[in-house]
């Protein structure tokens, strides 16, 4: 008998329990669909675990595997505990089957030192040479910010298949180490490793965190050479690779190739639309999508809402948010909301957002809260960005946010109050937070450099600077004049220009001018938003050199060309 529902389930249960046979193999069957299934129950699988007397080692790991892939994954280590008891509490022992599950409920949770714990268990169960089991460890340290106990796992092993590598690639992708992943995705091209649609997905993704174009292209080459390109997830993620390294043409051109288009494949080409600023573009997809009965989730919602936010149309926003849960079934989220806020905010309707925020049915998070004080740091309202900070407060402040109070400090240093700003710096100082560093990446020949503020560590520093003072006085005949209220920070203008001059994206800005030819666009990856005045300066190379810079920041992708920005000056 084939168990679809519940209802189903239930009724075999009523007849195996009424015939009083126990061991009836279909007790096994329904217990199976009540712990796995999508449409099971798992409180109801729970109930037919603790109704056996002694239950063998096979409902237990069923019964773990359901709870790591559940919304509550710690249950999986509750019922692991007393599997380490005496036999006599009629209890199995772990096995081979019991410890991938564990490890990726510790990975979900980020409980590096208990993932620790059970590998030690396995160490000394002899189990630590099972190669699903040392792939479940390489993707728990990696989760768990492990980098190097997950190297050390995966260098031990002594026959690597595709997904060993696969496994490390991705969590180093996981670990915020895209280079790294690149750079083991060529060693293992090197090494003759087949790789598979899973690799290259992972490698995909570490492409578009980076900006890395020219290898992006590559792994597509391998995609199309080992013809594995037309799978769906392939696909979807070349989209976005190619979205996010700046190149929205060729991501238009996999888009327009694809036969049977998933709702990933086109939420990836809607979101990478976006993104770029091609807004009325992306919801004409979007309806375009809908005529080909492609039924939205939540994603796509978020990639709509992105392009009404980017776009400045708040009555399209309002409109999208409305019918999301009436016409697509679709439950707005925290995303959703978020950015309706983001939206309401950047287009100036400060109050309205406020106002947006106190109703939503849902608790507002921090990054919301951020974003609207942000907004009214921009638009010169301190009253209102100072009660916001006590409502962050309320949310989050405390533990490690240190973003909210970077946030913070910025306000009040935009409004001359820099007492309140020196007692936020100290409180920070107290409580051991660093301001996370801004960093801006490029691409050249294959190789990606990486720049902090002020660099110095890289190669060519010297020559760098030589061609930051050539396009400062470049810039200085055109009548640049450098935006010193953008320095948030108690010091004289001499030293304000000098910071200004050497933010990360302009020292990358520089090599990518000696490094590339006369013509030849530039492309530029920052982890931050960036200020004013590099915008304003980028605009203005864009002219003075004649070359076409496209830059990704936190927030979207700005392309400048003959002293415009895509953009519009609004992000």
């Amino acid at each position: 008998m084939e168990i679809t529902t519940m209802s189903q389930a239930m009724q075999l249960h009523a007849q195996i329990l009424k015939a009083g046979n126990q061991q009836n193999q279909n007790l096994s069957k329904l217990f199976t669909f009540s712990a796995l299934s999508p449409s099971g129950d798992l409180s109801y699988a729970r109930l037919i675990l603790d109704s056996f007397p002694a239950p063998n080692s096979y409902y237990y790991n069923t019964m773990i595997r359901a709870y790591s892939q559940s919304s509550d994954p710690i249950q999986a280590l509750r019922l692991f505990l007393p599997m380490l008891e005496d036999p006599a509490h009629h209890t199995p022992r772990p096995d081979k089957f019991t410890y991938p599950f564990l490890l990726k409920s510790c990975a979900r949770l980020r409980l590096t030192h208990e993932g620790k714990q059970l590998h030690g268990l396995i160490v000394k169960s002899g189990l630590e040479w099972d190669r699903y089991i040392q792939h479940s460890l390489i993707h728990m340290y990696c989760l768990g910010g492990e980098s190097g106990l997950a190297y050390m796992v995966f260098d031990r092993m002594p026959d690597r298949d595709v997904v060993s590598w696969t496994s490390m690639i991705d969590g180093l992708v996981e670990d915020g180490r895209p280079i790294e992943a690149i750079r083991l995705f060529e060693q293992m091209v090197d090494d003759g490793v087949e790789v598979n649609d899973a690799t290259v997905v992972s490698v995909l993704r570490a492409c578009a965190e980076t900006g890395a174009l020219g290898v992006g292209r590559r792994v597509h080459g391998v995609v199309e050479g080992r013809g594995i390109g037309l799978k769906a997830n392939v696909s979807s993620a070349l989209i976005d690779m190619y979205a996010k390294c700046g190149c929205i043409t060729s991501a238009r051109q996999v888009f327009d190739d694809i036969v049977d288009k998933d709702v990933f494949a086109w939420t990836a080409m809607i979101s990478g639309l976006a993104s770029h600023g091609h807004c009325q573009d992306a919801i004409d997809l979007f309806s375009k999508m809908q005529g080909f009965g492609i039924k939205p989730d939540e994603r796509t919602m978020t990639a709509v809402l992105s392009a009404c936010r980017n776009a400045g149309q708040v009555a399209e926003g309002y409109a999208y948010l409305r019918s999301m849960q009436n016409e697509y079934g679709v439950r707005p989220t925290i995303q959703h909301y978020g950015c309706m806020v983001d939206l309401l905010a950047r287009a100036g309707h400060l109050k309205e957002a406020e106002e947006f925020i106190r109703k939503m049915p849902i608790e507002p998070d921090v990054v919301m809260c951020r974003n609207l004080i942000w907004a009214c740091k921009v638009h010169k309202d301190t009253e209102r960005a100072e009660r916001l900070i006590i409502h962050l407060r309320q949310l989050k402040m405390g533990s490690n946010d240190s973003g909210s109070y970077v946030l913070i400090g910025n306000v009040y240093a935009s409004a001359g109050k820099w007492h309140d700003k020196a007692r936020v710096r100290e409180l920070m100082k107290q409580k051991g937070l660093v301001k996370p560093p801004g960093f801006s990446r490029i691409e050249l020949d294959g190789e990606i450099h990486e720049f902090a503020v002020g660099d110095s560590g890289h190669p060519e520093a010297e020559t760098i600077y030589r061609k930051l003072e050539e396009i400062e006085d470049n810039l200085r005949k055109e009548g640049y004049d450098p935006k010193l209220s953008e320095v948030l920070l108690e010091i004289d203008d001499e030293e304000k220009a000098f910071q200004l001059s050497h933010h990360s994206e302009k020292l990358a800005l520089a090599f990518g001018l000696i490094r590339t030819s006369l013509g030849s666009e530039i492309r530029i990856v920052k982890n931050l938003r960036s200020c004013e005045n590099c915008h304003a300066v980028m605009k203005l190379i864009s002219k003075v050199y004649q070359r076409e810079i496209i830059m990704r920041d936190r927030i979207r992708f700005h392309h400048f060309k003959n002293g415009d920005c895509s953009c519009r000056d609004y992000w």
